[in-house]
């Protein structure tokens, strides 16, 4: 067989220290790739999708010796940059409402969804985690405006349809919460997992460590085959391996892939500096911790977090830009991190003087018919890519189900999950960036106040 190469045409950039990031803990040594090696599976991309397959090829394949690369440094790309949601019900960012279309399909995406997210609490088990890290505690959609009572209201009735429970909360429930006044009602169900994402990928990496080989700030630069083989090029070494699994969400395309398919938007996140229960911070701020989702899809997302030491921290996400060139600049973080200073002292306005101390930008990958980049794309080399949005539960899945596909593991999941139509074709370039921004800019205008 004739060999092939292929250059990954850019690496990873990621602007502003991820909050989640920086308050989380190691537990293991960062290692590099400095030599040449070889294994049986190589994966690469260290985020759910990346580290989901290891752990279920670990499981599939034991005694495999199975190599996993990274760009960067675990937990600081998209992967410790998200909000930390493992939502179980119909959750599309693409459509502007959260509820799904036909029954049928939704009760597929549920169950799917469920299946990740018990992978993922197996492994929480298994390694350890604490319920800081993994708390199954449900998720709230809070409404801010009338469209957001309107948006909480058909939601609720999809619900109600397809048998799924929720719990409305008034007013002054969701005040007793969050402590602040600013919202109308709330949407509570019941299945959603929140994480601390960066500790979670922290620590599912450390829980891997005696099934997989670790190596970070590894990027990978060339993907050549070679008769059975491929042989993935490193700055400093390479890994060669019959098998290939790529977990790189909107950089697949940087390999060749998917080219002008996938959507690349980056949102927007801050959080404040640590204060503790007895500061004049706490009644303002409600209940020790809370996670709340905007009821229309382009509104704040909003969680409060206290930690073991008993600090508190208050996180905002808000904001979804169109950039296909997969960077930002600092300029426009700290232009996003001014409006969310806003957004937040409207919302908290006992807490203008509690200080954001970190702000962050972090990349999603979206696909115009909401379906992952999934399958093998080559001989032997396999994608599980393109999140839609949902990293936590869509990348965990994926990973699950590629492990599976490229072991010739049959499962009835699977074969609902592989037979999905192909990403749809983006217009071309002038065209999609003038729709793409255009519909997003009208998403949040109507947001309004969600926002």
């Amino acid at each position: 067989m004739k060999s092939r190469t292929r250059m990954v045409s850019q690496l990873p950039v990621d602007t502003g220290r991820s909050g989640w990031e920086a308050i989380s803990q190691r537990h293991q040594p960062k290692v590099s790739l400095t030599e040449n090696i070889t294994a049986d599976w190589l994966i690469i991309g260290a985020g759910f999708a990346g580290l989901s397959a290891a752990r279920r090829l670990s499981q599939l394949c034991p005694g495999d010796k199975i190599v996993v690369v990274d760009a960067c440094e675990v937990a600081t790309g998209p992967a410790g940059r998200n909000s930390g949601f493992m939502i179980d019900v119909p959750h599309s960012l693409s459509t502007g409402e959260y509820a799904g279309s036909g029954a049928d399909e939704t009760l597929m995406e549920i169950r799917l969804n469920r299946h990740a997210i018990s992978f993922a609490r197996s492994a929480a088990e298994e390694y350890g985690m604490s319920a800081l890290t993994f708390n199954p505690c449900g998720k709230i959609n809070a409404s801010a405006t009338e469209n957001g009572l309107r948006h909480n209201r058909h939601y609720a009735e999809s619900l109600s349809k397809i048998g799924e429970k929720f719990t409305r909360y008034d007013r002054q429930q969701i005040k007793e919460i969050t402590g602040s006044d600013y919202f109308h009602d709330g949407l509570y169900t019941p299945g959603a997992v929140i994480i601390q994402p960066a500790q979670y990928i922290r620590d599912l990496a450390a829980g891997l460590q005696n099934n997989i080989t670790l190596y970070e700030h590894s990027p990978v630069t060339e993907l050549t085959q070679q008769g059975n083989c491929w042989r993935a090029k490193t700055p400093h070494g390479s890994v060669s391996a019959p098998k290939v699994i790529l977990g790189v969400n909107g950089h697949v395309e940087d390999f060749g892939f998917y080219r002008g398919r996938l959507m690349h938007i980056f949102t927007y996140a801050s959080m404040t500096r640590a204060y503790r229960d007895n500061s004049r911070f706490h009644s303002s701020s409600g209940a020790e911790s809370w996670a709340l989702l905007p009821a229309d899809p382009m509104g704040a997302t909003l969680r409060k977090l206290t930690c073991q030491n008993g600090d508190s921290r208050i996180v905002i996400r808000t904001r979804f830009t169109y950039d296909p060139g997969k960077t930002i600049s600092s300029k426009r973080l700290q232009a996003v991190a001014a409006e969310q200073r806003l957004s937040m002292d409207v919302r908290f306005p006992e807490l203008k003087q509690l200080p954001f101390e970190f702000s962050w930008a972090g990349r999603l990958c979206l696909s115009r018919n909401s379906v992952p980049a999934f399958g093998e794309v080559d001989h032997n080399l396999f994608s599980a890519c393109c999140e839609n949005g949902l990293g936590t539960v869509k990348s965990t899945l994926a990973g699950m189900m590629v492990a599976e596909m490229a072991t010739g593991t049959r499962s009835e999941l699977l074969g609902k999950y592989q037979h999905q139509a192909a990403p749809k074709r983006l217009p071309p370039k002038p065209l999609a960036w003038c729709g793409i921004n255009s519909y997003i800019h009208w998403q949040e205008h109507r947001a309004g106040a969600e926002r």
